[in-house]
C-alpha cells in the first residue's frame, strides 16, 4: 500500500515538467529561496497546486535547517496543566499563533526531576527550531539546558535566577504584576478597607514575588500575619484563606494572586459565615471567564491577556529564528515584552 501512495505523489520533477522550468528553480521557490523572478514563481505555485505537490518534510529540513516544528515546555505535573485554565488559555494563544505561520508545537511537561534528561535529549536531536518555555521556579535546571543546546528560546515569565535581571540576549513576555497588583490594593483601600490580607502564588516563581511586591507598594508596613502563600490551586486558595481567617477573624478584604486561589478562598469565607463584599472584599488575579463567570458573587479581578501573552512569545520567537537564519546581528535589536493589566471590577470589591 505505502509504495501506490508513494508512486501516485506528484515529484519535484513532474512539478518542474509542468511548470515547464528546472528542478533547481522548483526548488527554490519551494523552499523559499530567493533569485527566482516573479513570472516563474507564479508558474511553479500553479503547477503545485494543479499536481497536488506536497513537500518531502525531511528533504526540506535538510535545505532550509528548519524543522518548522517549536517545543513548548511547561515546568509543571500534566494534572496541573490540564486543570488550570490559565494553561489552557495560553497554550491556546501560542497554538493559534504557530498555526497562523504553519508551525506545529509539540507539548513537553515537566512531571518529575528525571524529565528534564529527556526533555534535554529531545531539544538536541535538533526535532524543533525552537523553545518556548513558562511556569518556571527558581533553580530550574531548563534554562540552563537550553542555553547549553544553543536553541532559541522565549520565556513565558520575567526569569527570576541570578544575572538574568541584566541579560539583554534573554527574551521572555510578561504582564505587569506589580503593576496589577497595586492597582488591586488601591481599588480595596479606596472601598475604605483597612485589614488587607493577601493570599500569594508559590514564592519561588517570579510573578508571585511581583504581585507580593505590589501589594507591599501599596500597604509598605503590613502585618506579616496578613500575608500566606498559596499555590495556585483552588485547594490552595482555601487553605490559605482558612489560614487567614485563624489569624486574623476580623480581616476586611483580601487580595489574591490568581482567580483560581479566590474561587477556593470565596467558598472558605461563605463557609465561615462572612458576607461578600459586605464582610470581606476579595479582588483575584488573571480574569479567567472559565472561573469569574462562576464564582458567587462575580469576582473583582485584574486582567492579564494571557492568550495574548502566548501569541507573543511566538513572534517573538519566530522574529528570533529569522535573524538568526538571515544572520541579521546588525539589525534591530530584540527585546522583551511586558503587557499592560487592568482591573475588573465586579460584585466582590
Amino acid at each position: 500500500m505505502s509504495d501506490q501512495i508513494s508512486a501516485a505523489r506528484p515529484t519535484l520533477e513532474a512539478v518542474a515538467e509542468r511548470a515547464g522550468v528546472s528542478r533547481a528553480t522548483v526548488s527554490r521557490v519551494v523552499n523559499g529561496g530567493s533569485g527566482v523572478r516573479d513570472a516563474l514563481v507564479e508558474k511553479v505555485r500553479r503547477a503545485v497546486e494543479e499536481l497536488g505537490y506536497i513537500p518531502n518534510q525531511a528533504a526540506r529540513t535538510l535545505v532550509t535547517r528548519r524543522t518548522e516544528a517549536v517545543a513548548v515546555i511547561v515546568a509543571e505535573p500534566e494534572a496541573k496543566v490540564f486543570t488550570n485554565p490559565f494553561y489552557a488559555e495560553q497554550l491556546l494563544g501560542i497554538s493559534r499563533e504557530l498555526t497562523a505561520h504553519d508551525f506545529q508545537l509539540v507539548l513537553l511537561l515537566v512531571e518529575g526531576a528525571s524529565d528534564y534528561d529527556r526533555v534535554g535529549r529531545y531539544l538536541s536531536g535538533g526535532h524543533v527550531d525552537g523553545a518556548l518555555l513558562f511556569s518556571l521556579h527558581n533553580e530550574d535546571p531548563l534554562p540552563a539546558i537550553t542555553r547549553r543546546i544553543g536553541i532559541p528560546t522565549v520565556f513565558g515569565g520575567r526569569p527570576g535566577w541570578p544575572g538574568a535581571e541584566g541579560d539583554r540576549s534573554i527574551l521572555y513576555v510578561d504582564s505587569d504584576n506589580r503593576g496589577g497588583a497595586r492597582e488591586a490594593v488601591r481599588h480595596l483601600l479606596s472601598l475604605g478597607r483597612s485589614r488587607i490580607a493577601t493570599i500569594t502564588g508559590p514564592m519561588d516563581q517570579t510573578a508571585s514575588v511581583d504581585r507580593l511586591d505590589g501589594y507591599h507598594d501599596m500597604l509598605m508596613d503590613a502585618d506579616p500575619q496578613l500575608i500566606v502563600e498559596g499555590d495556585f490551586t483552588e485547594a490552595g486558595g482555601a487553605r490559605a484563606m482558612a489560614e487567614l481567617l485563624d489569624r486574623v477573624p476580623h480581616l476586611d478584604a483580601v487580595f489574591v494572586a490568581s482567580d483560581v486561589m479566590a474561587s477556593g478562598a470565596l467558598r472558605v469565607l461563605v463557609e465561615r459565615g462572612r458576607r461578600v463584599p459586605e464582610d470581606v472584599a476579595v479582588v483575584g488575579f488573571d480574569d479567567m471567564a472559565k472561573v469569574v463567570e462562576l464564582t458567587d458573587p462575580p469576582l473583582t479581578t485584574v486582567r492579564q491577556e494571557i492568550e495574548e501573552m502566548g501569541r507573543l512569545m511566538v513572534r517573538l520567537l519566530l522574529r528570533s529564528l529569522d535573524q538568526r537564519v538571515k544572520g541579521d546581528s546588525a539589525g534591530r535589536p530584540l527585546s522583551s515584552l511586558i503587557t499592560p493589566t487592568r482591573l475588573i471590577r465586579r460584585a466582590t470589591a
